[in-house]
């Protein structure tokens, strides 16, 4: 008699979901109610002093509907992505090679590209943006076996656009007269929630184009990604102009030395940041592997909605924290201080899928908080006209340290999972100890000083 062997798929329970929005609406809902209540009396009456102060919240809805866009796109590639490369039959190791093509075209290209940003204006980049997605979904509609390196240096470069671009865009639209600084804010949490739903919405766009027909579907979301891009494009090219003031070259270098290269607490802002995308990326490295290790079986997908969702109810907390008596450095570093310890944990204990998902919605929980914090860092501490170039440097340490691990990792073998985690939970550790020496520099502007 043959023994049979129930498996045990696992996946989260609906109610994860229902608690996650309900959370988020109460937030959302609450929110206006504490404001009424604790906000000062006197900022409402210097809004009255911008007689085009209507321009303000029309942008900001424009700008949202573009961002979401922008990270549907992002999100289709990702998802789609992964998929294509099982369909194709893709080995591992060349899946490693293409991640290190990835990593390296955002390391010596990326890097530079908020320098050019900056000279040639925030618009312009974003537009880049939305074209080479249009070349990856042309290209990948024509060519019957599609290069995988040629998409993978083009999504890269897009990627690594997306990180700076469109956050610079909206700090200069709102620093123009006629528009209210105190929306600002607004859009950082905003930008973040809206992410994160729109991701959310790519894997649902993928999995409809796909469908269940394999062979038909396969090129599906590359036609969904030709036509998100054109609209992209059309949007960006009839609205808003965008013209502002350019620096020359020269002018630029001087005060990015002076005020980015010569001042520490920049440098400080840097390095968390760039810790923190070096967390992320190792996160999405792993996190699968990490879930199913040692045979255990799990709907990822369900999961993957989950995660991000958990992004979403972090970033409603920011608004009330902005709000209240706290420091964002102070906020910052608490929540370093969590995300190292959940990694932590991952990295050396072993635990059941359920802890595991847990674990991982908590940190999504404090990145959805963290961005828009580390954004009003950055209107504090960096002037506009030089935004885009600090981001896109300060993410080159963090690029350098993936394709380290990957080599090591991917090629050699010298490390293992557990070691790459245990080196995010450090980077974030140091992190929290930037936020922590930030806050004791002394000389806190806590005032927009930011415009050259």
């Amino acid at each position: 008699m043959g023994i049979v062997i129930e498996t045990f798929i696992w996946e989260p329970s609906s109610s994860v979901f229902i608690f996650i929005f309900f959370s988020s609406f109460l937030l959302l809902s609450l929110f206006p109610f504490y404001l009424s209540k604790h906000a000062p009396t006197t900022k409402s009456s210097s809004l009255s002093d911008h007689p085009f102060s209507s321009s303000s919240p029309r942008f900001q809805l424009y700008f949202l509907l573009l961002y979401s866009l922008a990270s549907v796109l992002d999100g289709l590639w990702l998802v789609y992505g992964e998929f294509e490369l099982v369909y194709y039959g893709i080995s591992k190791e060349d899946t490693v090679t293409f991640m290190l093509i990835g990593f390296g075209a955002a390391l010596f290209v990326g890097s530079l590209l908020g320098l050019v940003s900056d000279l040639i204006g925030r618009k312009k980049t974003c537009l880049v943006f939305f074209i080479l997605h249009l070349i990856v979904g042309i290209w990948k509609m024509v060519a019957p076996s599609p290069s995988f390196w040629v998409a993978n240096l083009c999504l890269s470069l897009a990627t690594s656009i997306f990180s700076f671009s469109f956050e610079t865009w909206a700090v200069v639209e709102h620093d123009k007269p006629g528009h209210r600084q105190d929306i600002l804010n607004e859009t950082f949490w905003l930008m973040t929630f809206f992410e994160s739903a729109s991701l959310i919405g790519s894997q649902v766009i993928g999995n409809w184009m796909v469908g269940g027909n394999l062979e038909k579907g396969i090129g599906s979301p590359s036609i969904a990604a030709t036509l998100l891009a054109i609209l992209g494009i059309a949007c960006m090219s009839r609205h808003y102009d965008g013209t502002t003031k350019i620096m020359t070259f020269k002018d630029y270098r001087m005060s990015f030395s002076v005020y980015i290269l010569g001042d520490r607490r920049i440098w400080l802002l840097a390095c968390a940041q760039a810790c923190l995308h070096f967390s992320i990326a190792v996160f999405w490295i792993l996190w699968a592997p990490t879930l199913v290790a040692d045979g255990r079986e799990a709907f990822l997908g369900l999961i993957y909605p989950c995660l991000l969702g958990a992004r979403m109810l972090g970033s409603t907390v920011f608004p009330w924290l902005i709000n209240a008596s706290l420091r964002t450095e102070d906020c910052l570093t608490c929540a370093f201080v969590v995300q190292a310890l959940l990694l932590s944990i991952i990295a050396y204990d072993y635990e059941e899928i359920g802890v595991l998902v847990t674990q991982f919605s908590l940190y999504h929980a404090c990145i959805g908080l963290i961005l828009p914090l580390l954004a009003r860092l950055r209107t504090m501490y960096v002037p506009n006209e030089l935004r885009g170039g600090m981001i896109s440097l300060s993410l080159a340490p963090a690029n350098a340290a993936i394709l380290f691990i990957l080599m090591q990792r991917g090629y050699y073998r010298t490390i293992e999972n557990s070691t790459m985690i245990a080196f995010a939970a450090v980077g974030l550790f140091m992190a929290a100890g930037c936020m922590y020496v930030l806050k004791r520099c002394g000389k806190q502007p806590y005032q927009n000083w930011h415009k050259l």
